[in-house]
């Protein structure tokens, strides 16, 4: 029986979905979230498999004594989802200072402040799993949503590292890239105002903003199936060290690293021309 820590726990969104899936399988579940009271219900007929835990992930504090709750509670953690994060919209040039922070606090440090939480049990026990849900965003930008993107990107880069740093203490690290998914990720736009500080900018954070409120419910993602063709990486004999979910996010990334190959190719003589 493994137990599994869940960041970002809420009804309707892939952190539940995550947790259901273990629980299938028989494991033990950590779920975090701002309102655990919303998980209450849900939790009772599982019993002693499930512990819920308040936590805003960008209390560093906070993220340390949950952590040791959980340890002392089922001694040890073998998978750690970081799944909590959320994007805001607005342009690169006119997105308030407020926003960016908050963005890169939700999407990046706190993640990072989970691992380093997480990272001694497991080095300790010469096994674990960390996976790190990115975006479709992370490879591609997405006009609108610059930073969540520049968030996303950077927690890329940051996985490929550990990956490398950790894997000589059987940590293994996946990154997980859904596309847009059936969950309740887009229902907040409705009602978010537009703090956009440039002007020239204000049509298109607006269409980018009334884009996701009309696609609100009609995702092509199902939240269920991506976890577990998550599961099955893990699982697989050789897992990936990424997994892009769904039709539309695996196109677009084909065709971006496609794209980019035959540019880089066709710049060779001034890439290798860079050297004495």
């Amino acid at each position: 029986m493994r137990t599994w820590f869940v960041t970002g726990v809420t009804p309707g969104g892939f952190g539940l979905v995550y947790a259901e899936a273990a629980l299938n399988q028989g494991d033990q579940v950590v779920v975090t979230a701002r309102r655990p009271s919303e998980l209450q219900e849900w939790a009772e007929p599982h019993g002693d498999r499930v512990l819920v835990l308040q936590l805003d992930i960008t209390d560093a504090e906070q993220v340390r004594a949950a952590v040791r709750t959980a340890e002392e509670r089922f001694g040890g953690i073998d998978v750690l989802v970081n799944n909590a994060g959320r994007g805001w919209f607005g342009s690169v040039e006119g997105a308030p200072d407020e926003m960016i922070r908050r963005t890169f606090d939700l999407n990046l440090f706190a993640v990072v402040e989970v691992i380093r939480a997480v990272l001694p049990g497991m080095r300790a026990r010469g096994d674990g799993w960390i996976v790190n849900m990115s975006s479709v965003a992370g490879l591609v930008g997405a006009q609108g949503f610059g930073y969540y993107s520049a968030a996303k990107f950077a927690l890329e880069g940051l996985s490929e590292t550990l990956r490398h740093e950790v894997e000589p203490f059987g940590v293994r690290v996946l990154v997980v890239e859904p596309g847009a998914f059936r969950t309740k990720a887009f229902a907040g736009f409705r009602n978010e105002p537009v703090n956009e500080t440039v002007d020239a900018y204000v049509p298109m954070v607006e269409g980018v903003k009334a884009a996701f409120v009309e696609h609100d419910g009609k995702q092509e993602g199902d939240p269920e199936r991506g976890v577990q063709a998550v599961i099955s990486a893990m699982n697989a004999p050789v897992p990936p060290k990424r997994i892009v979910l769904g039709n539309s996010g695996y196109d677009v990334v084909v065709a971006m690293h496609e794209n980019a190959l035959a540019e880089l190719r066709a710049n060779e003589k001034l890439s290798r021309g860079a050297d004495f």
